[in-house]
C-alpha cells in the first residue's frame, strides 16, 4: 500500500514538473525574438519545435473533431436517405401491385364484354392443389352466391374449366388442363369438331392436346381458334379454348390430332368469371 502511494506521488510530481517545463518553454518562446545568445539557441532547439508540435497536435485534434462532426452529419443524412429509399421502395411495390391488379381487372372486363350474352359473377382464387399449375383450385364464391356445379369458369381470354363442387361460400373448379378433363371443341373457322383432353405433362411446353378431328377437305392451320362446340353437354358454346399450334393426320388417315396453346395462363390465376347459367339450364334439360 505504501509503495502504491509512493508511485502515485511520483506521478504527480512528474506531471507538475512537465507542466512547469511547458510553461517555462512558452515563456522562452514569447521572448525568443528579443533575446540572443545561449537563450536564443536554446529556444530555437527546444521551445520552438515543441510549440510547433503542440500547434500541429492542436490542429490535428481540431481536424479530428471536425471530421467526427462531419461523420455524424453524414450518418444522420444517410439514415434519412435510407428512410426515403425504403418509403419509395414500398410505394413502388404498391404501385406495381395496383398496376398489375388494374391490368387483370381490365382483362376480366374485356372478357366480360366478349361474352356479354352470358350473366357472370367475378370470384377470387383462394386455394389450389399442389403442383405448378392451376389444374384444380378453389374460389371464394359458393351456393350462397348462386354458384352451382357445372357452371363454366373463364379467365384471361377464354375457358378455364368447370365448377365440380360447391360449398356455402366456396366452390372447387377443375380446369381443362387437368388429366381428367375432356371438352368437346371445334375449329371456329370450319366447325370441325374435336376432343380437347387435359394432360399436365404437356403444360411445361404450354400446350394441351386435341384429337378425333375428322380428316376432311377443310383446312385447319396453325393459329386457328378452337372454341367449345355446340354439342358439349356441360360447356356453353363458343368459349375460346385456345389456338392451334400443331395439326397432323393420324395413321388411320381418317382423323387429325394436334396441340393447342391455351387462351389462359394456367400458371397464374387470381381472378375468374363464373357464368351463372349452366348448359343444362340453357337447354332446359335441368327441368
Amino acid at each position: 500500500m505504501k509503495k502504491k502511494n509512493q508511485t502515485s506521488a511520483t506521478n504527480r510530481y512528474l506531471l507538475v514538473g512537465l507542466s512547469l517545463f511547458c510553461i517555462l518553454m512558452m515563456v522562452f518562446s514569447s521572448f525568443s525574438d528579443k533575446v540572443s545568445g545561449p537563450f536564443k539557441v536554446l529556444a530555437n532547439y527546444t521551445v520552438i519545435p515543441l510549440q510547433q508540435g503542440i500547434n500541429q497536435i492542436g490542429g490535428w485534434l481540431g481536424d479530428l473533431s471536425d471530421n467526427f462532426e462531419t461523420l455524424q452529419q453524414l450518418r444522420t443524412e444517410n439514415e434519412k436517405l435510407q428512410e426515403q429509399v425504403d418509403s419509395l421502395v414500398t410505394e413502388n411495390s404498391t404501385l406495381q401491385e395496383e398496376r398489375y391488379e388494374l391490368e387483370r381487372l381490365r382483362e376480366l372486363y374485356q372478357l366480360d364484354q366478349n361474352y356479354s350474352d352470358y350473366e357472370k359473377t367475378a370470384a377470387h382464387v383462394i386455394g389450389k392443389d399442389s403442383g405448378n399449375w392451376f389444374s384444380t383450385f378453389t374460389i371464394d364464391k359458393g351456393s350462397e352466391d348462386g354458384i352451382e356445379v357445372d357452371m363454366n369458369v373463364m379467365a384471361g381470354s377464354g375457358l378455364v374449366g368447370i365448377v365440380v363442387e360447391v360449398g356455402p361460400s366456396w366452390a372447387k373448379v377443375r380446369s381443362i388442363i387437368d388429366d381428367s378433363s375432356n371438352v368437346s371443341g371445334m375449329v371456329l373457322s370450319t366447325s370441325d369438331r374435336c376432343i380437347v383432353s387435359g394432360d399436365l405433362s404437356l403444360m411445361d411446353d404450354g400446350q394441351i392436346r386435341f384429337e378425333q378431328m375428322e380428316n376432311n377437305e377443310n383446312e385447319v392451320s396453325v393459329g386457328d381458334q378452337i372454341v367449345t362446340s355446340y354439342i358439349s353437354d356441360k360447356y356453353l358454346q363458343g368459349i375460346l379454348i385456345g389456338y392451334v399450334s400443331e395439326v397432323t393426320v393420324d395413321s388411320n388417315n381418317l382423323t387429325r390430332s394436334g396441340y393447342i396453346t391455351p387462351a389462359v395462363n394456367f400458371k397464374d390465376l387470381q381472378e375468374v368469371l363464373v357464368i351463372t347459367t349452366t348448359k343444362a339450364e340453357l337447354t332446359g334439360e335441368s327441368q
